[in-house]
């Protein structure tokens, strides 16, 4: 039990407490609220999956434009490193 949780559990609880003290104290600092960030993070999902298809495809290209540079060096180092 001790190793699963990265300690006795007095300690963890402990520990957790301290921190979720630290965390709390920060949010409230900033204004933030677990809800807040729930949502947040609900509309940079949607604003991504929002994207348009061109933007999407653009992506792709350089995606593979970056590889056929890419591949072929990680493909020589590996040739070579095993000297």
């Amino acid at each position: 039990m001790n190793r699963f949780i990265g300690g006795s559990p007095g300690s963890v609880l402990v520990r957790l407490l301290f921190l979720s003290l630290l965390v709390g104290a920060f949010m409230a600092f900033l204004d933030i609220t677990p809800f807040g960030l729930i949502e947040g993070l609900y509309n940079w999902i949607s604003s991504v999956l929002d994207l348009s298809l061109e933007t999407v495809q653009e992506i792709g290209l350089w995606v593979l434009y970056g590889a056929v540079v890419v591949v072929p060096l990680w493909v020589l180092s590996r040739l070579f490193s095993r000297r």
